[in-house]
This record gives C-alpha cells, sequence and structure tokens, in this order.
C-alpha cells in the first residue's frame, strides 16, 4: 500500500522499522526464568503456551528486532505514529517553567496502547497457525485490544476479565464482545483454580494474579490454543517500545531537547516500559546521561515496588507460571477493588525491576482519589480524561511540574497517555460523588516467598 497516502511522509517515517530489546542494555544480567525446582527454564520448554518466534524475542540478545512489513503497515492503518502533544494549557494553568509532552495513545481504535502487543502476538500466533488464545485482563485495556487483534487475524479469543472489573466497567466487556471475544468474570467455574478460588469465596472480586492462572489452564487443558499477556514478559514489553521510539523521533523533528524526567504509570510494566525504555537507551546507555530521570507510579493499595520485595515469585495465583525474579508483594496478594484495574498486580516486569534495583528507575506511589482529582484537572485543563492507570502518571507529572516552579527550574517533563477513560466513567462517577475510597496497603505477607 502506498503509506504516503495513509499519513504524511514525515509521520510515517516517524514509525519505527524495528523493535528496541533492552536486554542487552541492562545494568546486570537478568536472571534467569526457574522452575520450582530452581532449574532455569529452557526456551522450548515455553512452547506449550507461546509460539516459537514470541519465545525467541523473549531470550533475544540483538539490541534491535525488526517489526514485518505487514505488522508495521497496520500499525500505521490503524493510527500510528501517535500524537505527541504539548499540555500548554496544563503548563499555564501550574504557571511552571516546564514543559510537559505527552505521549497519546487513546488515539488508537480501543483506546489504550496495548493494540502495539496485541497485534504482534496475534500476528506470530496466526504464522504458526494457532487458532485460539486465551488471556487475562484487568481494567479491560488489554482484553479489548487482544479482541480486535484476533478479530482482524480470524483467531478465537476467550479473555478472564478480573470480577471487580467485569462488574465495574461493563462497556470495556461490551467492546470486547463487539470484536467476537468470549468474556468470562473471574475467578469462574470454567477452570479447576477458579472454582477452588470460588468454593472458598463466591464472591471473590479476582486479581490477575488468579485471571492468568485460569488464562493458563485453558490453554494448557485445549489442544490448539495458545496463552497471550498483556504485560510483565520481555517481548511484551519489546513490542511497546514502538511508542518510544516515536516520541524520540518526533522530539528530533520539532527541535525539542530530549527530556528530564520520563514518566508513566505500571501494573506490570508494559506503557511504562514501551515509552521509558527507547529513552533509557538514548539518554543512558549511550550518552551515560544521568541528569534523565525514570518515574514509574503506582497505586498504593498495590505497592508492588515501593513496599515489594526483589525476590523470586510466580506470576499467578495457582503457581502455574514459572518464577521469575521481580518486585512482588506475593502472589497470594488480593488487591483491593480500585478503579484503576490495570494496575492491580502483584509484580513488575523483570527487567523494569531490575532498572528499579539499581536505581535508575524511581518508583513512587498515590492513592486513589488523589489520583482521580488530578485527572478531573487534566480532563478540565487539556480536555482529554485519562484512564485511571494512566491518571497516576498524571498526578506525577503535576507534582513534578509545581517542584520545577518552586526551584525555578526550566525542565522537559514527558510521560505516557496511556489510554483514555471513556469507558472508565463509573469510577469518575463515584470520585464526583464522594463515594471513592482510599485503601490503605494491606499487611503484606512474605513469609511463603522465602
Amino acid at each position: 500500500m502506498d503509506l504516503s497516502l495513509r499519513r504524511a511522509p514525515q509521520l510515517v517515517e516517524a514509525i519505527p522499522s524495528s523493535w528496541y530489546n533492552i536486554l542487552p542494555d541492562l545494568p546486570e544480567p537478568l536472571p534467569p526464568i526457574l522452575k520450582p525446582n530452581g532449574e532455569p527454564v529452557k526456551p522450548q520448554e515455553l512452547e506449550a503456551l507461546f509460539p516459537k518466534t514470541l519465545i525467541w524475542q523473549e531470550f533475544a540478545e540483538e539490541r534491535f528486532i525488526a517489526i514485518p512489513n505487514e505488522l508495521r503497515e497496520l500499525y500505521i492503518e490503524l493510527g500510528r505514529p501517535t500524537p505527541l502533544l504539548r499540555a500548554y494549557r496544563l503548563e499555564r494553568y501550574l504557571d511552571t517553567p516546564a514543559k510537559i509532552y505527552f505521549k497519546y495513545e487513546g488515539v488508537m481504535p480501543t483506546g489504550s496502547h496495548k493494540v502495539n502487543t496485541a497485534l504482534a502476538q496475534a500476528y506470530f500466533n496466526k504464522l504458526e497457525n494457532v487458532q485460539r488464545l486465551t488471556t487475562e485482563t484487568g481494567a479491560g485495556q488489554w482484553g479489548s485490544a487482544l479482541a480486535l487483534a484476533g478479530s482482524l487475524f480470524k483467531l478465537k479469543i476467550r479473555v478472564y476479565m478480573v470480577r471487580a472489573s467485569y462488574e465495574q466497567k461493563p462497556y470495556r466487556r461490551i467492546l470486547m464482545q463487539i470484536y467476537g471475544a468470549e468474556v468470562i468474570p473471574s475467578p469462574s467455574n470454567l477452570t479447576k483454580s477458579g472454582r477452588a478460588i470460588l468454593e472458598q469465596n463466591p464472591n471473590h472480586p479476582g486479581s490477575l494474579g488468579i485471571a492468568i492462572s485460569e488464562a493458563i489452564e485453558d490453554a494448557l487443558t485445549n489442544p490448539g490454543a495458545k496463552y497471550s499477556l498483556g504485560s510483565v514478559l520481555n517481548h511484551v514489553l519489546l513490542h511497546q517500545t514502538v511508542i518510544g521510539l516515536e516520541a524520540l523521533k518526533q522530539f528530533e523533528l520539532i527541535g525539542e531537547e530530549l527530556p528530564n524526567y520520563i514518566v508513566g504509570c505500571v501494573g506490570g510494566g508494559s506503557n511504562f516500559a514501551g515509552l521509558a525504555y527507547p529513552f533509557y537507551y538514548e539518554c543512558i546507555v549511550k550518552s551515560g546521561n544521568r541528569n534523565a530521570e525514570f518515574i514509574a507510579v503506582e497505586p498504593r493499595a498495590v505497592p508492588s515496588m515501593t513496599r515489594g520485595k526483589y525476590i523470586y515469585d510466580h506470576g499467578d495465583t495457582a503457581r502455574l507460571t514459572p518464577l521469575l525474579k521481580m518486585y512482588t508483594i506475593g502472589h497470594r496478594y488480593i488487591p483491593p477493588p480500585i478503579h484503576a484495574g490495570g494496575l492491580r498486580y502483584h509484580g513488575v516486569a523483570p527487567t523494569l525491576a531490575l532498572l528499579v534495583k539499581n536505581r535508575i528507575v524511581k518508583p513512587i506511589a498515590y492513592h486513589q482519589i488523589e489520583v482521580f482529582e488530578a485527572a478531573k484537572l487534566f480532563a478540565q485543563i487539556e480536555g482529554i480524561v485519562p484512564a485511571p492507570e494512566s491518571a497516576h502518571a498524571v498526578k506525577a507529572v503535576i507534582d513534578l511540574a509545581l517542584e520545577a516552579k518552586r526551584k525555578k527550574e526550566k525542565v522537559v517533563i514527558l510521560f505516557n497517555m496511556s489510554g483514555h477513560g471513556l469507558l472508565d466513567l463509573v469510577g469518575y462517577q463515584e470520585y464526583l460523588d464522594g463515594r471513592l475510597k482510599d485503601y490503605e496497603p494491606k499487611e503484606i505477607d512474605f513469609s511463603y516467598l522465602i
């Protein structure tokens, strides 16, 4: 196809031809994925869950991995490159000398960044003749993205949606169903792991860890199915680096200096990594510029990075996954039903955890109400209603801009507006009505992880 017919040539140029793989540039080797007996997992042992190409990407040591032309064209057809916008009105409102930029992923068809890896995973599964994919979703951004990708590549999709979000966010569920996906509230009676949890608590709100267990069990027990996930593993974060690579090119096109602060919210880590990892390469790996600060924002109710331990843990509640070394509050932790459903995960991506451990990434945490306050302010001033997950980054950016004002520092701040909140208005209604609750972190039990 003639790409110039869909995008101006300079914008097409902004779309990368390769993803950035952070593995060769980490400050120390990434700890291996382990079996419960302590033996490293061999790549071929993951073939029951993933197609071979994604497994290769998971362990690859190449710094840049080519994006297939067919996939790159599909990115363009669906709206890439996404805009890099400057929040002029917010700057004026805060009376700050800081420049505030954001990469707006909400223009993608399902309203969030998740489409970037959903298309890639569906594409590589289709190449290997996979017929059906199972997955989990929290707030529904990932589930709707994979549902769209399944529709485009003619794959059947079954989504286990965390029950709290299934009930709070009916429009996300409807969107998945429009694309042809089957959506199951988790925990469910369809799997052994789900039934075991419901026997103990029939009204269990669910968690990403539980939904992951159900999706994996489903894939392992049904021939012709594979598992797909929206965050945490390296191949997922790899696909999301189109965000940061585009932003780097866009900064170059407008003649702006590289940002002093790169900010994103974190559940598993995909949208933060998608923006931040290419800037890590440009600012730290290539130039050693330690003035660039990377800020990862999480909810105080699910404080994986700020209160978790850097330790081996399972990625799911039923312990069907191998052991990953990451910051975790434990796979048994049941997060409170906050509206930022995409951030209700007990751990973080191992690559991100390693950057936090080496103090390259700084984690901070906020309560739910102050996050919605920041989101409302942003919506009234900039016109975009942030997803509750993205609103965590908005809150951090406002704090950074006010700090720059106090210090009279001219800094450049970049954050990932990873999605819009137009399908999350129930949470906003609770905030406006004064019914929104803050949840203090539960007491965290690490004893079973030691």
